[in-house]
C-alpha cells in the first residue's frame, strides 16, 4: 500500500472577496536533473509523479529548473495542452540544463519569449563572475485569453557556489526586466535562487518585486522549506533541516490570492529534491 499526499488539497479553489477574474496558478519547480546515479530516485522512476503533480494542481504557468533536453522532450510529450519556451544554458540551443517555462495554451497565449545569461554579457552564452556554471533566465510575454491582459514571466536558477554571481544575477534580471517589459506590465519571477530570505540577492530582488508569500491574501500553506540537505532531499523525513531557496516574486499589479509549498510524496519519496512553490494570482487593472 502506498501513501500519497496531495498538499494542495488544503488550498481552496474559491476566490477571496473582490476578485472577479479567474486566477492563474503559477508554479516554480526544480525537478532535479536526470542523474543516473540517483538510484531509486533516478528520473525514469519519478517522471510520472512530476507530471502528475503539475496536472493535478492545474498549474497554468510553470517555471522549471534543472531540466535536461531528454527530460524536456519527455515532459513535452506527457504534459498535454502545454507548450514551452527555453534553451540549454551551455550553448543557447540544446546543451546543458534548461530553465524552461511551460504554459497552458487554453489559458494563455505566447506573444514573445527569449533567454539571457546571468553574466556581464547577458546576450551570449557564458559564465558570470565567480559562478561555477553558466546560468540563464528564460522569459515569456503572455496574454491571458479570458481578459486579454498581458503578463511577463521570468524563470531562473542562480549559481550554487558564487556569492558574487548571485548578487550580480539579481541585478541583471532586474535590469533586463526594465529593458524587455513595457512600463506597468505585471511581472512574475520564478526560480531556484540558492539563497535564503534576508540575504543580499533576496534583498536586491525584493527592493523591486514582492515575495509572493508575504503578499498573499491567504496565509501561507505547507512547509516553509523548499530544499533539504543533499542526499536526503528525496526521502521524507531524512533531510537534516531545510532551507527556503525557491521563490515566486511578483510586481505591484498582481494580486496574490494564495501561496503554498507542496509536500506531495509517494511511498516515502518526493518527486524531486526540491518542493514546488505555487501561487494563485489575478492581474489587476492598469494604473491610470
Amino acid at each position: 500500500m502506498f501513501l500519497l499526499l496531495f498538499a494542495i488539497s488544503g488550498i481552496s479553489n474559491s476566490q477571496p472577496d473582490g476578485v472577479e477574474n479567474d486566477p492563474l496558478r503559477v508554479m516554480s519547480y526544480n525537478i532535479r536533473y536526470h542523474n543516473p546515479d540517483d538510484g531509486i530516485n533516478r528520473w525514469t522512476n519519478r517522471r510520472n509523479r512530476v507530471a502528475n503533480l503539475v496536472r493535478f494542481n492545474r498549474a497554468d504557468i510553470i517555471g522549471m529548473q534543472e531540466v535536461l533536453h531528454s527530460q524536456l522532450k519527455w515532459l513535452d510529450q506527457h504534459l498535454e495542452g502545454y507548450a514551452w519556451v527555453g534553451v540549454g544554458r551551455t550553448d543557447g540551443k540544446m546543451k546543458g540544463e534548461y530553465s524552461p517555462i511551460f504554459y497552458d495554451t487554453s489559458r494563455v497565449d505566447s506573444l514573445d519569449s527569449g533567454t539571457f545569461w546571468l553574466s556581464p554579457q547577458p546576450d551570449e552564452p557564458g559564465v558570470g563572475w565567480d559562478a561555477a556554471l553558466p546560468r540563464i533566465c528564460t522569459w515569456i510575454l503572455l496574454q491571458e485569453r479570458s481578459s486579454g491582459r498581458e503578463l511577463m514571466v521570468f524563470n531562473t536558477h542562480f549559481d550554487h557556489i558564487g556569492e558574487i554571481a548571485r548578487d550580480e544575477s539579481a541585478k541583471v534580471i532586474l535590469d533586463k526586466m526594465d529593458e524587455l517589459s513595457d512600463a506597468g506590465i505585471p511581472l512574475v519571477l520564478t526560480g531556484d535562487f540558492n539563497t535564503e530570505p534576508g540575504t543580499e540577492p533576496y534583498e536586491i530582488i525584493t527592493g523591486t518585486l514582492h515575495d509572493a508569500m508575504k503578499k498573499s491574501r491567504s496565509p501561507h500553506y505547507g512547509p516553509m522549506a523548499t530544499f533539504f540537505d543533499e542526499g536526503g532531499g528525496f526521502s521524507v523525513g531524512s533531510g537534516k533541516g531545510g532551507r527556503r531557496i525557491d521563490y515566486i516574486f511578483v510586481s505591484d499589479r498582481l494580486d496574490v490570492l494564495r501561496h503554498g509549498i507542496l509536500s506531495t510524496f509517494r511511498d516515502g519519496y518526493f518527486p524531486s529534491d526540491h518542493l514546488p512553490v505555487v501561487v494563485d494570482i489575478a492581474i489587476g487593472d492598469p494604473e491610470e
